[in-house]
């Protein structure tokens, strides 16, 4: 048996532990999910309702926290890289969102909510870079479709128990008692997180120390033009793209009852969750670009229907609305994660994870105002239209790049 057989067999024999890294990574998402999404289902609602928000305001404070969530990703990746470790960053994030959560039960006005959802989203920046560098250094690239696929099928099953957990406790308790409880998953997902990630040494290609985070990011962006322009079409996708706060709006403007809003959000997570592991295998199949196409027409799909169901239609239809939104954000959070070890080396992952969010997350802001802005001061159809528009941008570009780059691109391992 040649050399080469052999480390191929070593190899194979390595991967059973990178995905028991993966498992436990998404034993740890699933219970932060379970507490984030108990908060989240409930969030737009009380932030609207029982605070005095208006929906423009709502738009500005998912908006800016996932910039400053996706801005923090960016250092916590760069940072990574240049220490060789991964699992401390993932540890102060998961702990920041844990214990902070609870503090919505305080909030007097929308700004007090603004500063609990923005040191929420400053945890899941410090982990989320690193944790997905961590999850892509694990596996093989040619299976980190279904890696990233079984992570986010795994913490969506959080996703899915949340809102009916609140569902469930808003019977028995007011919303800010909900707020409390949720401390509890997110304290077992630190601990789960202490005891059995297990952090994966870096590989280093040609760099033997990562440098800078200014220096990191000129090296990941420098000489690699399809990596720049996945960054720029996913950018303009990210322009349009809402946050799930809406569709729980207009759910409420069907006539669902404020006390089923989570689970419309439910609906949401069940949707997500069963695409997540089918969309990474076909991704690893037929391309990860493609499979973006597929989920950006999805979103497409849903956002017309945003317009077309109106209010006098049954609140049914609003079930409907979420479980295509759903299968919209299933694909792209699985996709986005597996398609950039495709562009870049090991060492520099984990600032490429970073950059490519903080792109996400600024284009992310802009859209949530913007669509919030619209729909408030002009009507929905506005505000959908502003979102078709720059989808169908984002889809037409993802066909022409993967025309020129998807093919010839080279993998690095």
């Amino acid at each position: 048996m040649s050399s080469d057989d052999n480390n191929i067999n070593n190899t194979n024999k390595k991967k059973p532990s990178g995905l028991r890294n993966v498992l436990a990574l998404g034993l740890v998402s699933f219970f932060t999910d379970f507490s984030t999404e108990m908060v989240l289902g409930i969030l737009p609602l009380f932030i609207v309702n029982n605070l005095g928000a208006s929906r423009a305001i709502l738009g500005a404070i998912e908006g800016s926290a996932e910039l400053v969530s996706y801005a923090f990703r960016m250092v916590s990746g760069s940072l990574s890289d240049k220490v060789g470790k991964r699992k401390i960053f993932i540890l102060a994030g998961y702990g920041l969102s844990t214990f902070s959560k609870p503090f919505f039960a305080l909030s007097t006005g929308w700004l007090d909510a603004f500063v609990v959802r923005t040191t929420d989203r400053i945890g899941k920046g410090l982990r989320t870079a690193p944790r997905d560098a961590l999850i892509a250094d694990s596996v093989s690239e040619s299976i980190s479709g279904k890696a990233f696929g079984i992570h986010r099928t795994i913490d969506q099953m959080g996703a899915i128990l949340g809102p009916i957990a609140a569902f469930s406790l808003l019977q028995i308790m007011d919303i800010r008692g909900v707020f409390f409880v949720s401390l509890i998953p997110g304290a077992i997902a630190v601990l789960i997180l202490i005891l059995f990630v297990k952090e994966i040494a870096i590989k280093r290609g040609g760099h033997s120390k990562a440098g800078t985070i200014f220096s990191n990011i000129v090296t990941v962006m420098s000489n690699n033009k399809p990596f720049v322009l996945l960054i720029i079409i996913s950018g303009i996708f990210s322009l349009g793209a809402f946050n799930f706060s809406f569709v729980l709006l207009k759910a409420s403007e069907l006539g669902v009852d404020n006390d089923l809003i989570p689970i419309v959000y439910a609906v949401i997570n069940v949707s997500y969750t069963a695409i997540g592991i089918p969309s990474g295998i076909l991704a690893d199949k037929i391309g990860k670009e493609k499979v973006l196409i597929i989920g950006y027409s999805i979103f497409a799909v849903s956002t017309v229907l945003m317009a077309a169901i109106s209010s006098a239609e049954n609140s049914n239809y609003a079930f409907v609305l979420a479980a295509i939104f759903g299968l919209y954000i299933g694909i792209s959070e699985t996709v986005q994660r597996a398609v950039v070890p495709s562009y870049v080396s090991s060492e520099l992952r984990g600032t490429a994870f970073g950059v490519y969010n903080v792109v996400l997350g600024t284009s992310f802001f802009v859209s949530n105002v913007v669509f919030g802005f619209l729909w408030d001061n002009y009507n929905l159809n506005a505000a959908v239209l502003y979102s078709i528009v720059l989808t169908s941008a984002a889809i037409i570009g993802m066909f022409v790049f993967i025309s020129r780059f998807s093919i010839n691109k080279v993998a690095y391992r």
